[in-house]
C-alpha cells in the first residue's frame, strides 16, 4: 500500500494541549499537539468520529494523560482513548479509534490517509 502525505499546515497551525480537526479525502481527523517540558511536542491523528455516539466531537475532547500515554476524552460523554494506538480506555463495549499517520517536516504537517 503506499502512503501518500499531504501538507495540512505549519507547526504554528496546531495549538498545544488543543486538538484540531482537518479534513482529508472525505474524512475528519483531529489532530492532537501535546507538548513536553524536556523535549519536542509529540504529534497524534485520530479519527474525528466518536464511535460510542458517531459525533464528530474528538478534535474538541479534553487533553490528558494516563500511565499508558497521552489521552483524549470525548467532550460528550466522557469516554477516553490513548491517543498514540487509539484504545478505547473506558468501560463497555466502545470500538477503538482510527489512527493516522503524521510527521513534521522543518515547519510543515503532513498527514497520511492510507
Amino acid at each position: 500500500m503506499t502512503i501518500t502525505w499531504h501538507k495540512i499546515g505549519t507547526v504554528n497551525d496546531f495549538p498545544p494541549d488543543m486538538g484540531s480537526c482537518v479534513k482529508l479525502e472525505n474524512q475528519q481527523i483531529a489532530i492532537f499537539r501535546v507538548p513536553f517540558q524536556s523535549s519536542e511536542d509529540q504529534w497524534y491523528a485520530v479519527q474525528n468520529l466518536n464511535p460510542y455516539n458517531r459525533r464528530m466531537v474528538l478534535s474538541r475532547g479534553i487533553v490528558g494523560s494516563t500511565e499508558h500515554g497521552p489521552k483524549v476524552t470525548c467532550p460528550l460523554h466522557k469516554n477516553p482513548f490513548l491517543l498514540n494506538n487509539g484504545k478505547h480506555l473506558g468501560e463497555g463495549e466502545v470500538d477503538n479509534l482510527k489512527t493516522y499517520p503524521l510527521k513534521i517536516n522543518g515547519n510543515e504537517v503532513f498527514l497520511a490517509v492510507p
